[in-house]
């Protein structure tokens, strides 16, 4: 039904998903702290639980990656309460901030400097959320896949047998389409602009479209 990942964004465009962005990259603040935060709260909760979170951190005044590395694990774990799992993510974030700060110094530095590898030696932070930081929090050109991907192109019949193969076959569609994105766009959009929109538009769909871990296609197959 769909030759590359090109088709599948012109579906999800047409369709309408993500006319109105809630941030220019979809994840909201992107570009900032919060990236780095917020991939590690969202992991197994909802977005919304992790909001409350972060509106919990910044009412204490904790408003960058440094004040949270200087925070107690107890201090953290109750601030972060609403997303759940919140003793394992409270040592996970700690963790991940006080290297931050350490080898980088900022969130400014952390940005140019870091890479996968380093991002996928830190407890708490597997492919998914290394390359979430690294496309909505530093960026750069990385797409981001996770099971809403998989499970959407299982359903028009595409399985891979890795992150690494899936995430690969999402990004060379666009790239050997990138005329028609622009002509899609009517505009010039950036590699990263491109990839993190794409994604947005899957998990948007498939959150509107899932009947357990099934998702319906028929809304685009129209």
């Amino acid at each position: 039904m769909i030759a590359n990942s090109f088709e599948l964004l012109k579906m999800l465009k047409n369709a309408g998903y993500l006319k109105e962005l809630r941030d220019p990259l979809w994840w909201p603040n992107s570009g900032t702290y919060e990236v780095v935060v917020g991939t590690i709260l969202t992991q197994q909760t909802k977005w919304e639980k992790v909001e409350k979170s972060l509106k919990n951190l910044k009412e204490a005044g904790v408003d960058s990656l440094e004040d949270i590395s200087r925070l107690d694990n107890k201090t953290l774990s109750l601030l972060i309460k609403p997303s759940g799992f919140y003793n394992t993510k409270a040592k996970y974030l700690l963790g991940v901030c006080k290297n931050i700060t350490e080898y980088f110094g900022n969130f400014e530095e952390f940005c140019d400097r870091v890479d996968r590898e380093w991002l996928l030696m830190q407890k708490g932070i597997g492919q998914e959320s290394a390359d979430s930081i690294l496309c909505f929090g530093c960026k750069r050109d990385i797409f981001v896949v996770d099971s809403y991907t998989s499970r959407l192109l299982k359903a028009f019949g595409y399985e891979f047998e890795s992150y690494d193969e899936l995430s690969e076959w999402m990004s060379s569609g666009i790239l050997s389409n990138l005329d028609k994105v622009t002509d899609l766009y009517k505009k010039e959009l950036s590699i990263n602009e491109i990839y993190a929109r794409f994604h947005g538009k899957i998990v948007e769909y498939c959150k509107q479209n899932s009947r357990g871990k099934q998702i319906e296609i028929s809304a685009l197959s129209q």
